[in-house]
């Protein structure tokens, strides 16, 4: 709409990361992931193509996630660069700072860190700083 153009996401997982299991190392990985499980290493996604990495509310990061699109409703502890879309759904813990172009979050998630807007020019970031609410 108005000339922006974003890729759509990757509408199929292409890999999985169970429950039980705990990966220790960097994973590249291209087209649609879901992780159910606990990872501890830098997930990037590869290619040119549109990605999406999808975290479930058992899931765990521990490390850098760089991709195109992402549904977080688990726990990450280090930056999340979102090219194109960032959904923190409600159970979502985030611990690190969040580079998004366009962002939901749920009622519920939680955000330790800075929200930096990457725009679409490349101008440069856009700084929102949250101020917790007071209750009355």
């Amino acid at each position: 709409m108005f000339g922006k153009k974003t890729n759509k996401p990757q509408n199929q997982i292409d890999s999985l990361i169970g429950t039980g299991t705990h990966v220790v190392g960097d994973i590249n990985f291209s087209g649609g992931l879901r992780i159910d499980g606990h990872v501890r290493g830098n997930i990037t996604a590869t290619g040119d193509k549109p990605s999406t990495l999808m975290l479930s509310d058992q899931a765990t990061i521990e490390g850098k996630i760089q991709v195109s699109h992402a549904v977080i409703n688990g726990t990450i502890v280090g930056p999340i660069h979102a090219d194109e879309y960032l959904e923190l759904q409600a159970k979502a813990r985030v611990s690190g700072d969040v580079y998004y172009r366009a962002m939901e979050i749920h009622l519920g998630a939680t955000i330790e860190g800075k929200l930096l807007h990457q725009d679409n020019v490349g101008q440069g970031n856009k700084v929102m700083t949250l101020v917790p609410a007071t209750g009355d």
